[in-house]
C-alpha cells in the first residue's frame, strides 16, 4: 500500500517466482538484500522517494532486463546488481557519487553504462565479469578506480578517460 515507507532487510530473499513489483512512491528505503535471488523478476522501478539502498538488494536477479533508478540515490551500494546477467544497460542517476564493491559483478550481458559526472569513485570489482561490456567513458569527475574494477571486462575494447590526461603525459 500507499502507506509502506521501507522495505525491510531480505523482505523478498528468494522469492524466485517474483515476476513484477510496484514499488509505491513514499517508500524512502529498502534494506540488505530485499529482492535478492528473486530471479524471475524482469523489471523495476526504484520511484525517486527512495533515498537509501541496502547492500544487494538485487543480487542474483537472473531475468531483470530493466530497471530504473531513483534520481535520489546517491550510491550504487555492494553487490547490488551482482549476477544480474539479463541487464544489457543501465543509466545511473546524476546525483549519484560512487559505485560501490562489486556493485556489477557477474553482470554478463551489461553492454552500456552511463556514468555521470556527478560520480567521485569506482569501487574494487566494481564490473568485475561485465563479459560483454565494449566500451566505458569515465567522466571528468572519477577520482578514484578501485583494483580490478573491470577486471575479466573481456569485451572491453576502449575506455575513454577525458580529461584525466594531457598529450603532455
Amino acid at each position: 500500500p500507499n502507506s509502506v515507507t521501507s522495505i525491510s532487510e531480505s523482505a523478498f530473499l528468494g522469492c524466485s517466482s517474483l515476476a513484477s513489483i510496484d514499488i509505491p512512491y513514499g517508500v524512502e528505503s529498502i534494506g540488505k538484500g530485499a529482492f535478492s535471488g528473486c530471479s524471475s523478476l524482469v523489471s523495476i522501478v526504484i520511484p525517486d522517494s527512495v533515498t537509501s539502498i541496502g547492500d544487494g538488494i538485487l543480487s542474483r536477479c537472473s531475468s531483470l532486463s530493466s530497471i530504473e533508478i531513483s534520481n535520489s540515490l546517491t550510491s550504487i551500494e555492494f553487490n547490488t546488481f551482482e549476477g544480474c546477467t539479463s541487464l544489457e544497460s543501465i543509466k545511473i542517476p546524476d546525483g549519484v557519487t560512487s559505485i560501490g564493491l562489486r556493485a556489477f559483478v557477474g553482470c554478463t550481458r551489461l553492454e552500456s553504462i552511463e556514468i555521470p559526472n556527478s560520480v567521485t569513485s569506482i569501487d574494487y570489482g566494481a564490473f568485475n565479469g561485465c563479459s560483454s561490456l565494449a566500451f566505458i567513458v569515465i567522466p571528468d569527475s572519477v577520482e578514484g578506480i578501485g583494483a580490478g574494477a573491470f577486471w575479466r571486462c573481456t569485451s572491453l575494447a576502449s575506455i575513454s578517460l577525458p580529461g584525466h590526461f594531457t598529450n603532455e603525459e
